[in-house]
C-alpha cells in the first residue's frame, strides 16, 4: 500500500505551458483525501512552488492558509533536494547546503566572465541586476512571489550569513559555459547539471532521492510504500528511493528504462493517469 507520493513539479505536473491543469490538481486531491501523503519535489525554491498547488497551502511566510488546498500537502523536497521542510512546523527536516567558503569563492571567480547570477537562499530565488530579476517575473509568472533581486549576489550572502541551497548560472556570452565549467573543476564537493542556457550547481549530499529517503526515515515510511513521478534525470535519484517508479511520457530515456511504469506525457495529464491507475 503506498503512503507517500512525491511528485515532480516542472515537465511531470506541469504541462508544456507551466500549468496544472484540474485533472491532476483533482487526483492529488483525491490521493491526498485517501491519507496519502503528498509531497511535491522540485528543482525550484520553496517560495516558487506552482501556485494553483500553494492556493491556501502555503503563504510567503510558508505558513498554512484556509482555501482550497488547505490539508493537500506539508512535506516539500526543494532545490533538487537541497531541503525538506516541514511547512506546517517551518523547519527543515533535511538541509545540504553549498559550503560558505566554497560559495564566497566560486562567486568571486564568476565575476565578469558573461554569467548572469541566481541563487536558492532562505527558500527565496535571488537574480542578481534588474534584467535578470525581469526574465525571472516573466517565466515564473503567477509562481513568482519568492523572485527577489539583488544587487551584487557575492556582497549580499557575505553580509547576510546566508546558507545557499543552490546556484544557477546563466550562460549570457559565448565562451561562458566554458569558463565556469572550467572554474568548477576545483571544486569536487559541488554537483553541476547543465541545460544549454544555465547550470545549476548544489551540494554533493543534495539530491531528491537523499531528501526523499531523509522525508521516508523522519516519517517511518519504507521504501516499497513510496511512489514517485518524475520526467528528468535529477528524478532518478528519487527512483532509489522509491517501490513504485513512474516515468513520464516525455521524460528521458534512462528514467523511462528503470521504470516501473511509463504513462503519457505532462502535456496529456500523464501524472494525472498514473496517480488514478497506479496509486489510487
Amino acid at each position: 500500500m503506498i503512503k507517500l507520493l512525491a511528485v515532480d513539479m516542472d515537465g511531470t505536473c506541469l504541462d508544456g505551458r507551466s500549468r496544472m491543469t484540474d485533472r491532476t490538481l483533482c487526483a492529488l486531491r483525491k490521493a491526498a483525501e485517501k491519507g496519502i501523503i503528498i509531497v511535491p519535489a522540485t528543482g525550484r525554491n520553496l517560495e516558487c512552488i506552482p501556485h494553483r498547488l500553494a492556493a491556501g497551502t502555503l503563504r510567503r511566510t510558508g505558513t498554512p492558509d484556509d482555501h482550497a488546498n488547505k490539508g493537500l500537502f506539508r512535506y516539500v523536497i526543494s532545490s533538487n533536494g537541497a531541503r525538506v521542510t516541514d511547512i506546517r512546523e517551518r523547519k527543515n527536516i533535511f538541509r545540504a547546503s553549498v559550503e560558505r567558503a566554497d560559495a564566497l569563492t566560486l562567486l568571486e571567480k564568476c565575476r565578469r566572465k558573461g554569467l548572469g547570477i541566481a541563487s536558492h537562499v532562505r527558500h527565496r530565488y535571488l537574480l542578481q541586476g534588474r534584467f535578470l530579476t525581469t526574465a525571472g517575473l516573466l517565466i515564473y509568472g503567477k509562481d513568482a512571489k519568492g523572485v527577489y533581486c539583488v544587487r551584487d549576489m557575492e556582497e549580499f550572502i557575505r553580509r547576510n550569513d546566508c546558507e545557499v541551497e543552490e546556484f544557477q548560472f546563466y550562460f549570457l556570452l559565448p565562451g561562458a559555459k566554458e569558463k565556469v565549467r572550467a572554474i568548477l573543476k576545483d571544486y569536487p564537493s559541488l554537483h553541476a547539471a547543465y541545460t544549454g542556457i544555465y547550470v545549476e550547481v548544489y551540494s554533493e549530499h543534495a539530491s531528491k532521492g537523499n531528501a526523499l529517503a531523509a522525508l521516508a526515515g523522519h516519517l517511518g515510511i519504507g521504501r516499497e510504500e513510496i511512489a514517485c513521478i518524475g520526467d528528468g534525470e535529477n528524478d532518478l535519484s528519487m527512483f532509489a528511493s522509491s517501490g513504485l517508479r513512474i516515468a513520464m511520457g516525455n521524460a528521458v530515456d534512462m528514467l523511462k528504462v528503470q521504470a516501473d511504469h511509463v504513462t503519457e506525457s505532462n502535456d496529456r495529464d500523464g501524472a494525472a493517469r498514473a496517480i488514478e491507475l497506479y496509486v489510487l
